[in-house]
């Protein structure tokens, strides 16, 4: 269970970095606002806040599971 887990992390982290990536060349190319870019960026942080958490809880589980 904990390495599907893992993978769903890892493609959460994968997906919120290209995501950011291609949101930061559109907002230049685009020339979009400020605020756009602002809530993109937010989007983002939220993606890999959210990565994060699902690594850290994998970590628990699998520490969990060798006690």
């Amino acid at each position: 269970m904990s390495g599907a887990a893992g993978r769903r992390a890892a493609l959460v982290l994968a997906g919120t970095g290209v995501f950011w990536v291609i949101a930061v060349f559109a907002g230049n190319a685009l020339d979009l606002p400020m605020r756009w870019r602002g809530l993109f960026d937010l989007m983002a942080l939220a993606g890999f806040v959210m990565g994060l958490w699902m690594t850290y809880q994998t970590w628990r589980a699998r520490r969990d599971d060798e006690r």
